[in-house]
């Protein structure tokens, strides 16, 4: 059986179809709560694999028109996550395996959920254990988190999507990325965030890891308002919101909700029924969110207007990634609802 080298998992997960894999040893990352530690999944993993396969540019272009929003939740996160990029995950781990190696291929979840039940073993923590998947690509030499916590690559900036393998192979580890090298923190995230979700740096707010000698440093981003946002419980960002429940006034900025209550209120309407009448004759709460969630257990409603949408300008801008295009991304000038969903003309701002 030939030897398995790390060269050798790089070319394999390329030729799959993936757009880059990093590795990064087992050590990088010992030091994570046991809820998500990579140990507690596969003991004996040696070396992590982190996989990722890009969103394209034009996948928010809907959303910048303010004409199509569909493409954010089929190719910016569904689609990708649970097809297009699990695919070439998929592929390599079976190519590991190939070579006598186990590979467990590690779907991201939500590292921040508490354990469901007890542990089944004696000295075993509950399940589930999801690792911290943008952590693990920090290790494993892919780029850095950006100040909205979003992932960043040299490549494509915040445009991917991450997957994982644990294994008992040994492999070569990557060497990490030099921080600040990506985000230069310019704050256009924070400044275009329309759920004022990301505290701008002069605000002292920030989250802190240490991966051998190199420090990490993000904004301490609320999850409650984000999650607010991403799903379509605000108005500043959501026509559908805004059309089937107009009399609704939910400033998000004044919230201070959970993640948990978010994802509770948000997956609540988008997947609630009521009555039909004349006023409401589909019986859905919010026709948009119903029809997405039905059709791929997800919906996904923001465009990423601060954390990926300015960011990519930004960096694009500033030459400090590799993709370039013929073309600047915002060619009009942005479109804007306030908190009640009215359209903000540049009077409004003003």
């Amino acid at each position: 059986m030939a030897e398995l080298t790390a060269q050798e998992v790089k070319r394999a997960g390329l030729e799959a179809g993936l757009d880059g894999v990093g590795i990064a040893n087992i050590e990088r990352l010992e030091n994570a709560p046991p809820q998500m530690q990579l140990a507690n999944i596969f003991p004996e993993c040696k070396s992590v694999i982190v996989t990722l396969r890009r969103i394209p540019r034009g996948v928010y272009r809907g959303i910048e028109e303010g004409t199509h929003w569909s493409n954010y939740t089929f190719y910016g996160y569904n689609r990708l996550n649970s097809l297009f990029r699990p695919l070439g995950t998929y592929r390599l781990a079976c190519l590991i395996e190939d070579h006598g190696w186990e590979a467990v291929p590690i779907y991201p979840g939500v590292p921040e959920a508490q354990p469901t039940r007890e542990p089944v073993r004696t000295g075993q923590v509950g399940a589930d254990v999801f690792p911290a998947i943008r952590i693990a690509a920090i290790a494993a030499g892919l780029g850095e988190c950006g100040w909205s916590k979003v992932f960043l690559t040299k490549r494509f900036g915040p445009r991917q999507r991450l997957g994982m393998i644990l294994t008992d192979a040994e492999l070569q580890p990557d060497p990490l990325v030099e921080p600040g090298s990506i985000c230069s923190r310019c704050m256009a995230c924070v400044r275009e965030c329309r759920g004022h979700a990301i505290p701008h740096i002069s605000e002292g707010k920030t989250v802190r890891i240490q991966i051998e000698d190199k420090v990490y440093e993000w904004a301490d981003v609320d999850m409650g308002k984000c999650c607010l946002t991403h799903h379509g419980m605000n108005k500043e960002v959501s026509p559908f919101l805004a059309r089937d429940f107009p009399g609704l006034k939910l400033n998000v900025a004044e919230q201070e909700m959970s993640e948990e209550e978010a994802y509770k209120l948000s997956y609540t309407v988008a997947g609630g029924t009521w009555r039909k009448t004349d006023e409401f004759p589909t019986g859905n709460l919010v026709d948009y969110y119903k029809t997405m969630l039905s059709s791929t257990g997800y919906y996904a409603v923001c465009g990423a207007g601060g954390c990926i949408r300015a960011c990519m300008m930004s960096l694009e801008k500033s030459g400090r990634i590799e993709a370039t295009y013929n073309e600047p991304f915002r060619k009009r000038p942005a479109w804007k609802l306030d908190y009640q969903g009215q359209v903000q003309t540049e009077a409004d701002a003003e």
